[in-house]
């Protein structure tokens, strides 16, 4: 059986910021649009006040996907329901080093309206370069369809797609068509196995396929607590 943080480890913690931080030029995915970050009025400069512009996709660094990403009549972002996105969580460790498979998911006993947040060997290697990581580990079809079948809420990965670099619209759309909200481009640094309290809220853009937002995490006592949609 997968070993999860007990009680006993996890004392009087405080929030984990799992978000990656946005930066001018960081990675994002290959052909969307280049993130830029920068001063337009700068006091350093001589302005008045500093004011910094922004210009990206709604889908970089820690960011929600909505239904819309992958559904033209799909819910948008700022019509996320927000227990969707705030309250008990579970971190699951993934050793495949490949891809999220059925047979990794069964032992976990993963149970309807649960909100799962995978660590895989994504988080101590992706996060490391400012190049886009091929050969990151990806939920497999098998494993979305799995999910979907346990009416999960949510699930959240630790790069920036649920599927693999060529061919993920199938795994997105059979989450979001499923039910499934998903967060991608976590950082799951420090974080292990076991329940945890999750608020990860979104910028609020109307009609938005997506977000960025702020994850954190923080623990749970096991006492008491299911991790289900409460």
């Amino acid at each position: 059986m997968p070993r999860e943080q007990s009680s006993s480890e996890i004392g009087d913690a405080e929030w984990i910021d799992v978000s990656v931080s946005l930066y001018d030029g960081m990675v994002d995915w290959p052909g969307n649009p280049p993130v830029s970050i920068r001063r337009f009025h700068d006091i350093e400069r001589g302005d008045s006040h500093t004011l910094t512009e922004l210009s990206m996709s709604a889908h970089v660094g820690t960011h929600i996907d909505a239904p819309l990403h992958f559904f033209r009549e799909g819910a948008g972002i700022d019509d996320m329901p927000l227990d969707k996105v705030i309250g008990p969580a579970r971190v699951i460790e993934i050793q495949d080093p490949v891809s999220i498979k059925p047979a990794e998911l069964e032992p976990w006993s993963i149970r309807e309206g649960e909100r799962i947040l995978f660590k895989t060997r994504n988080t101590p290697r992706v996060w490391q370069t400012g190049a886009f990581v091929e050969d990151f580990v990806y939920i497999s079809d098998e494993a979305a369809r799995f999910l979907v079948r346990k009416q999960i809420a949510l699930a959240g990965v630790d790069y920036l797609s649920v599927g693999p670099a060529e061919g993920g619209s199938t795994v997105h759309r059979a989450l979001l068509g499923g039910g499934i909200w998903i967060i991608e481009g976590l950082n799951l640094t420090g974080v292990r196995a076991g329940v945890y309290n999750l608020l990860c809220l979104p910028l609020k853009l109307k009609d938005s396929d997506g977000a960025p937002a702020r994850a954190v995490l923080r623990p749970l006592s096991r006492q008491g607590e299911t991790g289900a949609v409460v």
